[in-house]
């Protein structure tokens, strides 16, 4: 399946734990919650901050759309401790939204080179597939 991403898609939380996220279902003015935005069944990337600390993960979850929608944390890229374990968030407020990980992003740097592909024909290809 593949990784949806949408703008603005931003949710809270105060699950504690490491366990699979309950969304509240106000979403925050401006924003759109992860099941319009990403689609039930659908996996993301996201980021967890918990508000107050410096305690943050970054990671691919999937969407599931239910009487409480959730986000589950299936794999962790990065965290607030440098490592890819799940962190254990203490049930404070927890800001949840889709991100694209600079791990995995493929840009175009200043003088047009690719960064983050297997080099400048990848890009290419993948402009023109599109």
């Amino acid at each position: 399946m593949p990784i949806v991403l949408d703008n603005r898609v931003k949710q809270n939380s105060t699950t504690s734990g490491t366990g699979t996220l309950d969304l509240n279902a106000t979403v925050p003015t401006g924003f759109i919650s992860f099941a319009s935005g990403i689609g039930n069944t659908n996996k993301t990337y996201y980021t967890i901050h918990e508000q107050g600390t410096n305690l943050f993960e970054v990671g691919i979850g999937t969407v599931t759309d239910a009487a409480t929608d959730t986000l589950s944390r299936d794999t962790v890229l990065d965290n607030s401790s440098g490592n890819t374990s799940k962190i254990t968030f203490s049930g404070g407020q927890l800001d949840v939204f889709c991100t694209l990980p600079s791990s995995k992003a493929v840009y175009l740097d200043e003088n047009g080179d690719a960064v983050g592909a297997a080099g400048p024909g990848f890009a290419v290809a993948m402009a023109i597939a599109l």
